[in-house]
């Protein structure tokens, strides 16, 4: 079987809190773990997304208006639904390990550091797609 679920990967979100919200694969485990004997991967998505800005708008709105709240999470393969879009993640890839679901402050410190990456990218015009907000 060819492997499509690959680090860059965008996918949907199909289960769960996060259900038709859009991630990005950091990393993929298709034979699974001991503690989980399934396909999974480690996802970091965007849970609000971006507001719309108009011109008329003040820089303090415009500001409140591209925020992004992100979360990160790790996914059985049968839960998330591939897309054709891929994202390049050089920085996410260092900032999420195996250790950072063990302890709530290195979470909270990888959605820190996956939050401002997002807006970087939001606010530079890139992956436009990726935080438009699913319409179903």
């Amino acid at each position: 079987m060819v492997k499509f679920l690959k680090a860059g990967k965008v996918v949907v979100i199909l289960q769960g809190r996060y259900a038709g919200k859009k991630a990005v694969i950091v990393r993929n485990h298709d034979e699974g773990t001991k503690d989980r004997p399934y396909g999974y991967a480690v996802v970091a998505g965007v849970e609000r997304y971006p507001l719309k800005v108009t011109r008329s708008m003040g820089k303090k709105k415009v500001a409140k208006r591209s925020k992004v709240k992100p979360f990160i999470k790790v996914i059985n393969y049968n839960h998330m639904m591939p897309t054709r879009y891929a994202l390049e993640l050089e920085q996410i890839k260092g900032t999420i390990s195996s250790e950072t679901f063990k302890e709530p402050s290195q979470r909270e410190d990888a959605k820190k550091t996956i939050k401002k990456l997002f807006e970087e990218r939001h606010n530079t015009g890139k992956n436009k797609w990726f935080f438009s907000k699913l319409r179903f």
